[in-house]
């Protein structure tokens, strides 16, 4: 009985929260059309509606650790779930994402992300796609704020292995700008795939930025290593067990 309704009310919160996404995009969209500022608000307000309801609908409540950056830096976070999405973009003044391109064809995402000065790439042609990343990065540079990059480039589930892409360290060395490492826990409450939400605290945690300079190995083995020895320190504390450690 307890998990059917925990799952009913996950799939209650589910719902709300793309009819939210519907209807902010639509009241906020005059404004949005014509002003950077306009977008940025509607999506503030809409990480906000999801942090709020998600703590009283379902009991997952949010947290966020370290110095957050206000300067124009990379973020290299940890993507588990869209949750840790919506808690990095609240946290941070002016963020804009590395994002799928498929993504940019999304209803209302897709729309809202461009105005916001998301870049789009192509996964499947790794060369070519880093490539132009770099040239669509180097276009936005009048729009500052902080570039969230996933070094991953995908959701990766608790507990699972991914290696970490090389694209991280290029944007670095182009831009001139600091990486800020972030690691996450949000995985162990929400999911990559499913209708279940748990009760808990997600956090995410700002740690401290990795400077320009650093060759690609050093520099790609030191954020694989703060990320990840983090993001399974904050996934232990939150309850989760690794099959090795069972």
């Amino acid at each position: 009985m307890a998990y059917a309704w925990r799952w009913l009310r996950s799939l209650i919160f589910n719902a709300q929260m793309y009819v939210a996404m519907a209807v902010l995009g639509i009241v906020y969209f005059p404004w949005a059309l014509f002003s950077r500022r306009g977008a940025f608000a509607a999506c503030k307000a809409y990480c906000r509606w999801v942090i709020w309801t998600a703590s009283w609908m379902v009991g997952l409540k949010s947290e966020v650790r370290g110095e957050v950056p206000t300067d124009e830096v990379i973020v290299a976070a940890k993507h588990m779930s869209f949750l840790d999405i919506i808690l990095i973009f609240n946290a941070i003044p002016a963020g804009k994402f590395i994002m799928k391109r498929e993504i940019l064809y999304t209803p209302i995402i897709g729309q809202y992300g461009y105005r916001i000065g998301c870049v789009p790439v192509n996964r499947g042609k790794r060369g070519k796609a880093i490539k132009k990343m770099v040239a669509d990065v180097a276009k936005g540079v009048q729009h500052p704020g902080q570039l969230v990059i996933y070094s991953q480039g995908t959701r990766v589930a608790p507990g699972v292995k991914k290696p970490y892409k090389v694209g991280t360290h290029v944007l670095s060395e182009e831009t001139g700008q600091d990486v800020v490492p972030v690691a996450t826990n949000a995985g162990v409450f929400w999911p990559k795939r499913g209708v279940m939400r748990q009760k808990g605290t997600a956090v995410v945690e700002f740690m401290p930025r990795i400077p320009t300079g650093l060759d690609r190995d050093s520099f790609m083995a030191q954020l694989e290593e703060e990320v990840e020895v983090r993001s399974n320190e904050l996934m232990r504390e939150a309850g989760f067990t690794f099959p090795d450690e069972a």
